[in-house]
């Protein structure tokens, strides 16, 4: 699957969407194919602060774990609770409802763009 054109995208097989001041956060399909079925989700909590490259959550599955890293600086303004109580939502829609968490940002960090991720993950 080719990366979405509005997204853009860390070299640690994460997307943000941005939305003025706040930048939502999930893992791309690349990253959940290679995790496998997602079983367990842990985010960080609403008011979080995290660092850009930073270690902000765990993504568990049936053959490996996972550690979601903060592309941006900032402070978590929403964690997606549909997640944690259905982590399945990140293998079946990781572009959509599989989304993982919104982060306030003052500024937003150079990111690979579509095509400059899937020219990464075709490696």
């Amino acid at each position: 699957m080719a990366a979405p054109e509005n997204l853009k995208y860390t070299e640690e097989h994460e997307w943000v969407l941005v939305d003025g001041d706040v930048a939502t956060v999930g893992i791309t399909d690349y990253a959940q194919a290679a995790l496998g079925d997602v079983v367990f989700v842990d985010l960080p909590a609403e008011g979080t602060a995290v660092a850009a490259a930073s270690v902000v959550g765990e993504i568990e599955s049936t053959k490996s774990v996972g550690e979601l890293f903060a592309p941006i600086d900032g402070e978590v303004v929403e964690a997606n609770q549909a997640v944690v109580d259905s982590p399945d939502l990140v293998n079946s829609d990781p572009y959509g409802a599989g989304w993982l968490i919104k982060v306030r940002f003052t500024e937003l960090p150079a990111l690979l763009d579509a095509a400059a991720y899937d020219e990464l993950t075709s490696k």
